[in-house]
Parts: C-alpha cells; sequence; structure tokens
C-alpha cells in the first residue's frame, strides 16, 4: 500500500488529503513534526509527503519510498535538502503561486503604515497623549517617495502594481529580471548600490540564498538615506536583526517593518521588541483564507498528477540530480 504523509501543516481540517488517500487507496499519516526524529518516524516508507516547516535533511529522504514526491505547503523550500533528494531520486515540489496578492498586500500594507507612522501615533494617543504632526518624524508625500525592490519576481512585480498606484516611483534589483518585463511594470532597473542610495523604502523579495544572506546589515544600512525604511516579507535571513536595532536606535533608520526574523519565534527578549518604529508581525504575510484554501487544494492537485503519472506542475529539482536553470529557479522561490 503507498503512504501518504502530512509531516506539519496551518490548516483547519487535512479534509482534502484525507480524500486523496481515500481516492487512491493509500494510507494517510499526519503529524504536527518539529525535529527530524519526528519526522523520519512519520514518513518512513512514504510516497508522497506534505510539509510546512519540518526538516526534510537527507537523512529524512533517505527513508522515503523510491521515486517519492515532496510537496511543500509554500513558496521557498529551505527546509527541504534538494542536493540530497537530487541524488535519492526524490521529486521536490513547491507552490509558487498560491498567495501572491495577499503577501503583496501585507507587504504594501506593513509599507504604507511606515510611511505615515500609523503605529507611532496610535502608540502615543494609546498611551493617553495626543501628539503634534511633526512629532514623530519625517511624513513624505507618496508622490514624492522612490521604493526600492530587491527582487522582482512575481510578489514583487505586485508589490510595484500597488506602489505606482499611489504615485510612488518604483526601482529594484533584480540580476535575473528580464528587461521587458520591468519596463512593462513601470520599474527602473538600478545597480545595488544605487538601490539602497535612493530608496526612502526597500521591500525585499528575494529568496535566502549565499548571495542574499544578510544582505541588509551594518555597511547596506549605511549607505541609505537617513530616515529611510525597510520592509521584509520575503526571508528573515535576509536581514541582519543587530545592524537593525542599532540603526533605529540611533535613528539613521526612520522605521521597519518584518514579518520573518532570522530565528522565528523571534525571542521573547530581543531588543527590537521594545522599539517603538520597529512593526512586527508573527510571519503571517502568506495568510488569508483564499490564500490557505488556494495552497491545499494545488498541493493536493500536485499529489494526484504525482498518483496518476501525470507531469509535475511545480518541480524545483530533477531526480537526476541537475536543478531548474538559475533564472527558473530563482522566480519560482520568490
Amino acid at each position: 500500500m503507498e503512504i501518504i504523509a502530512v509531516t506539519d501543516h496551518v490548516f483547519p481540517n487535512l479534509d482534502r488529503e484525507r480524500r486523496l488517500a481515500l481516492e487512491t487507496g493509500a494510507e494517510f499519516r499526519e503529524a504536527q513534526c518539529r525535529d527530524e526524529p519526528e519526522t523520519i518516524n512519520l514518513v518512513r516508507g512514504a510516497n508522497v509527503v506534505f510539509v510546512n516547516f519540518a526538516p526534510i535533511s537527507a537523512a529524512v529522504l533517505e527513508v522515503l519510498a523510491p521515486g517519492a514526491v515532496v510537496i511543500r505547503y509554500g513558496v521557498g523550500w529551505d527546509n527541504v535538502d534538494v542536493d540530497s533528494a537530487n541524488r535519492l531520486g526524490v521529486s521536490v515540489c513547491n507552490i509558487p503561486d498560491y498567495g501572491t496578492s495577499t503577501v503583496s498586500d501585507h507587504a504594501v500594507t506593513l509599507a504604507l503604515n511606515l510611511l505615515r507612522r500609523v503605529s507611532q501615533f496610535d502608540q502615543e494617543v494609546s498611551a493617553g497623549g495626543w501628539p503634534k504632526p511633526a512629532s514623530q518624524g519625517t511624513v513624505l508625500e507618496f508622490s514624492d517617495v522612490t521604493v526600492g525592490l530587491f527582487g522582482t519576481g512575481k510578489i514583487g512585480l505586485a508589490v510595484a502594481k500597488r506602489f505606482r498606484a499611489f504615485g510612488m516611483t518604483v526601482v529594484a534589483y533584480d540580476p535575473f529580471a528580464e528587461n521587458d518585463v520591468l519596463v512593462e511594470a513601470g520599474i527602473e532597473r538600478v545597480q545595488l548600490e544605487v538601490l539602497w542610495q535612493r530608496s526612502h523604502l526597500i521591500s525585499l523579495h528575494a529568496p535566502a540564498t549565499a548571495e542574499t544572506y544578510m544582505i541588509v546589515n551594518a555597511k547596506t544600512i549605511s549607505m541609505m538615506q537617513p530616515g529611510s525604511y525597510i520592509v521584509n516579507t520575503a526571508r528573515g535571513q535576509l536581514v541582519n536583526l543587530d545592524a537593525v536595532v542599532k540603526a533605529l536606535e540611533n535613528g539613521h533608520l526612520g522605521g521597519v517593518a518584518l514579518d520573518v526574523v532570522d530565528l522565528e519565534p523571534l525571542p521573547r527578549d530581543h531588543p527590537i521588541r521594545d522599539v517603538a518604529n520597529a512593526i512586527l508581525t508573527p510571519h503571517i504575510a502568506f495568510y488569508s483564507e483564499r490564500s490557505m484554501d488556494n495552497l491545499q487544494r494545488l498541493a493536493v492537485e500536485e499529489a494526484m498528477r504525482a498518483f496518476t503519472g501525470d507531469s509535475l506542475r511545480c518541480l524545483v529539482n530533477t531526480p537526476a540530480g541537475v536543478v531548474l536553470d538559475a533564472l527558473d529557479h530563482y522566480q519560482r522561490k520568490v
């Protein structure tokens, strides 16, 4: 009997996955795995594995059935050892398009909050005050704002469209982007150094790679205009939190809005929790009722293709060990 395993999830129920098991005659297993031993125990012999954040390491992949398929509930696949999957003949899939609008909406909501200093004014009023308009710092007219995008995949392009609707100028750094796509979206391509220098607000939309790791750090922050802002709804590994806290405390940064951090959950005693002009949300940019429904439906449809032998829609590797070309690899992640 074939086996379907759900290592962990964030859905109200697994009715779709259970229905798939009934339709295919497969054994169904589910858990909320947090570490490698738990995951190994659950997925041993599995043909299809649905995973959210559980670690899919080489040791986990080695206990799967031959030719197994791992489907990540999400866009990125940072928790899946793709190199080992290639070596072991395991196909890895993601769901790159389930929540583009939702993440984009969240990123722009955070940005507008920063630019209008809504949270800072709210804190003052809620504490009994009635601050003067200029008391929290500079507030720019949206038409005077230049937004810099670090990455222009599906989400980055959707974010640009929203910013442009407010009359903002949008520039971007993305070595993989096609010029025609940027021109059509009304985005000016710039070099990385120029991105830091020109932008009043930088919004991050790139995967976590060796090249992007801690791209926001003391050096790059120092290149930004005094009083500028950073929004991160992409990956926590892109931002050095210590450098951000220091820049917020000395006033070089006007504010940050972070939906993701390098270590989640954020430690209770982390100093960024006490900074007034830091907006923090608990990795929820992806979440809406529609996006969750899309995510679960598309993941189960991918699994059905695996069972029927049809071509997988969102394969991010090949069992032969050849990863997709760099451009496709990048764009599927963002």
